[in-house]
């Protein structure tokens, strides 16, 4: 399950729980996309509910999209990603400093407005 919704002119947040297959995966990397278009030094408020590991399929269409994904970071200034689990947390924020330009910082869930807050400034 996922959610991707423009919000304001610069920022898109983006939901996402359970598992995805690779159909599900080219639609989140097609919406990502068409939500993020026009967009520059944006910011992104990225939500992980319970993910459970996603198909191998899934996973081959992410890879064969680096380069998409890259360019579309590159529109992002800060990730704020907030999630229960720890690993996610920690793993989201390595991931992060693989993107020149792109500020990831990860939050609890009970820190949302935090998260907002830091989104702001």
């Amino acid at each position: 399950m996922f959610q991707i919704m423009r919000n304001g002119d610069n920022r898109v947040d983006l939901d996402l729980a359970g598992k995805l297959d690779s159909d599900e995966m080219q639609a989140v990397i097609d919406q990502l996309t068409k939500q993020s278009e026009g967009i520059s030094h944006g910011r992104m408020l990225y939500r992980v509910g319970e993910l459970k590991m996603p198909t191998l399929g899934a996973v081959a269409v992410e890879l064969s999209h680096i380069p998409q994904l890259f360019r579309l970071f590159r529109q992002f200034d800060r990730m704020a990603v907030v999630a229960d689990k720890q690993w996610i947390r920690t793993a989201s924020e390595v991931e992060g400093s693989l993107f020149p330009g792109l500020t990831v910082k990860a939050f609890d869930s009970t820190q949302e407005a935090e998260a907002e807050a830091w989104l702001l400034h």
